[in-house]
């Protein structure tokens, strides 16, 4: 019996919590991630070394990798001087792009050091760059100012410049696909980037592909206080095509939690879809420390069985 093809789309901590799930069942996975990131380390390393940004792929890439944890630390590894700044996953996927003189050819070579459960493929290997027009006509250049600019303006639309094709691979991927999950994550910043890309939607418009929407837990930035239904029309909207099932969260966090996320402009994603969707609902999150804070995460374990059992 031939293993079914599962593709995520996404980019940053949302696929990463996916992936480190899928990857522990039989199927065929592969993780499709965004390349339109410009902040930290991956800007620098776009500015400085004329390279496409490693960040997201690097998180795909350790959350796939095999059950050696040394090799995995050691892509997460910052050294703690000036070279702070990049991890060493990063720094191993710019030079590989560098030694080998194609993005899609590093992380070839990057997966066969870490022994992948899966396949990691960039959206497209062209460079470009994320805008977001307000309704107030203002425009905002770069994944770090669509996502993290003070503005009570909504956006009115994103776009990318220059528009770049998709990756040859990743079309390919998407139009073998059993299934195809939309990872949750940053809606502006991470997701819809890949949509944004061309020949991206038209691939899975014409893939007989079963579409899975994994919504966000919280909504923050310019998705403050979305609703569950907000999140899929927009993404409905990029990608022209109904979105066939969507899992969402129930499980709210502890009051203490919740007031720390109104206190940074965010909120918990109310699940109010009707039943023209194929609907799963439960509680899929957990409350995990972050460096200073606590935050809401997708618990991989569970979303990953949950999945399983719609394929």
């Amino acid at each position: 019996m031939n293993k079914k093809k599962v593709v995520t789309i996404g980019g940053g901590t949302g696929t990463f919590q996916l992936l480190k799930g899928l990857k522990n069942y039989n199927i065929d996975l592969t993780a499709v991630v965004n390349m339109a990131d410009d902040g930290g380390s991956s800007g620098k390393l776009r500015d400085e070394m004329g390279v496409l940004p490693p960040g997201d792929i690097r998180r795909a890439l350790v959350a796939l990798s095999d059950d050696a944890k040394m090799l995995r630390e050691l892509f997460e590894y910052r050294f703690e001087n000036n070279n702070g700044d990049h991890s060493l996953g990063n720094l191993i996927l710019a030079a590989l792009e560098k030694i080998t003189g194609d993005h899609g050819k590093a992380i070839k070579q990057a997966s066969e050091i870490l022994n992948l459960k899966g396949k990691v493929l960039p959206v497209t290997i062209q460079e470009t760059n994320i805008f977001a027009e307000l309704e107030n006509g203002r425009v905002l250049q770069g994944q770090t100012e669509v996502s993290y600019s003070k503005t009570d303006a909504k956006i009115k639309r994103v776009f990318l410049d220059p528009l770049v094709n998709i990756y040859e691979e990743t079309e390919k991927a998407i139009l073998d696909a059993d299934v195809i999950v939309i990872c949750p994550g940053d809606l502006y910043g991470s997701l819809i980037p890949n949509l944004l890309v061309n020949g991206m939607k038209e691939a899975i418009q014409n893939s007989n592909a079963k579409i899975v929407y994994v919504c966000n837990i919280v909504g923050k930035n310019k998705t403050e206080n979305f609703k569950a239904s907000d999140f899929v029309r927009e993404i409905e909207r990029y990608l022209d095509k109904k979105i066939d099932s969507v899992v969402l969260n129930t499980k709210k966090p502890t009051e203490k939690l919740l007031n720390d996320y109104r206190m940074e402009n965010s909120s918990f994603v109310e699940a109010d879809l009707d039943d023209s969707y194929e609907i799963v609902k439960g509680e899929f999150s957990n409350e995990v420390w972050s460096e200073i804070k606590t935050i809401l995460r997708h618990d991989s374990e569970e979303i990953s069985r949950v999945l399983m059992g719609m394929i």
